[in-house]
């Protein structure tokens, strides 16, 4: 297991640093792993928090870094302030509790890509001590293609941002030029191993109810760039028709210090609805859309995971 996290290239910057030995990688957090919050979680899409909820573990760190992000208390030097250390073990047990007593639709790895060979050893063990509910893999869309076929078989729904078309976005906002390129190759992987939507039943229809297999797609969209949201779209649309769901969302809340004057702002209805109707005349049918009452703070969970 420590080999993968020894000159660790598990995230597409490939930062080489040797997190086995306590060294902090981009991502800003060594190889061993720290839970924020495990507990369910009722803000996904419908088919994924259901009516009783998603069994959200959400990790500390990130390798992306948006200036935006609205987690960036755990993402980004949350080490010291939030987290359980958690083993391969630990993690398995957590998963098993969120299933057995809180009765999670599923277990919803949030920004795990970082620790992604002993989240996949987690759940195997799992797996083997009874663990049933579709594993949902939720991630910024910025992924090694490598590191995701370590998932393969062990993940059932995978639930990635896809945040930009426009390399100079990337950059200024993720420092991630090379984003759009990344992300759209790990979607392609994702879609390779889970395929097309199922839900429960065996059916592939959402009224099903929890989705059991496929992709859900999602992006926000941020105050002034809707030109690039509708390239987004396009680009999903064109390469996958209906088979993923697309997520668009308009929950941006400006809440990180020192934002540029074009993130300062919520998106507005209609910049939001301009980019909905563009997907509806594309001919996106399999979606999903925010109402204009979901931007807020109350989007940020409570991180009551506090360090051992």
């Amino acid at each position: 297991m420590s080999d993968f996290y020894e000159r660790c290239s598990l995230c597409p910057r490939r930062c080489l640093a040797d997190r086995a030995h306590a060294r902090l990688g981009v991502c800003g957090v060594p190889a061993d792993v720290y839970v924020a919050r495990a507990a369910l979680h009722m803000w996904e899409e419908p088919p994924i928090s259901g009516e009783r909820g998603s069994g959200a573990v959400f990790f500390v760190g990130c390798s992306l870094g948006c200036i935006f992000c609205q987690n960036g208390a755990i993402s980004r030097g949350g080490l010291g302030k939030f987290g359980v250390r958690m083993d391969a073990e630990s993690l398995a047990d957590t998963f098993l509790r969120l299933q057995n007593r809180d009765r999670a639709n599923n277990i919803n790895l949030v920004t795990a890509s970082h620790y992604a060979p002993t989240a996949a050893e987690a759940i195997a063990i799992a797996r083997r001590r009874g663990l049933t509910v579709p594993v949902v893999w939720n991630s910024s869309g910025y992924e090694s293609v490598e590191t995701l076929r370590l998932l393969d078989g062990l993940v059932d729904v995978y639930l990635p941002d896809f945040k930009y078309c426009d390399p100079n976005l990337a950059s200024l906002y993720s420092r991630a030029p090379d984003y759009p390129e990344v992300a759209a190759l790990a979607l392609e992987e994702m879609f390779r191993q889970v395929g097309e939507p199922r839900f429960a039943h065996g059916r592939d229809d959402v009224e099903d109810g929890i989705m059991t297999r496929g992709v859900v797609v999602r992006h926000l969209v941020l105050p002034t760039h809707g030109d690039d949201s509708k390239r987004v779209i396009r680009k999903i649309y064109e390469r996958f028709n209906s088979s993923v769901y697309v997520s668009i969302m308009s929950q941006y809340t400006p809440v990180a210090d020192g934002l540029p004057d074009e993130l300062s702002r919520p998106v507005d209805a209609r910049e939001y609805d301009d980019v909905v109707d563009f997907a509806v005349d594309l001919g996106v049918e399999r979606g999903f859309i925010q109402d204009g009452g979901s931007v807020g703070e109350s989007f940020v969970p409570e991180w009551d995971a506090r360090p051992q």
